[in-house]
């Protein structure tokens, strides 16, 4: 199953990927983006994808494997 990564040293915490996601992101207090969950169900792929693809910094990604 495809997981989620992401590099915390790149995240700017734009947030942008928590209005796609919110139940996949959240921002810590930190302003750092974090993971709810890693794995990526085929069911939900395209709307995590269009979250991932929305950071404008590439902080996230999705890695099949």
């Amino acid at each position: 199953m495809p997981t989620l990564k992401v590099d915390r040293g790149l995240c700017e915490g734009y947030g942008n990927c928590v209005v796609q996601a919110p139940d996949v992101f959240d921002l810590g207090d930190d302003d750092i983006v974090t993971l709810l969950r890693i794995d990526v169900p085929p069911s939900d792929r395209t709307r995590i994808d269009e979250a991932v693809q929305s950071c404008p910094v590439a902080a996230l990604a999705i890695v099949d494997e």
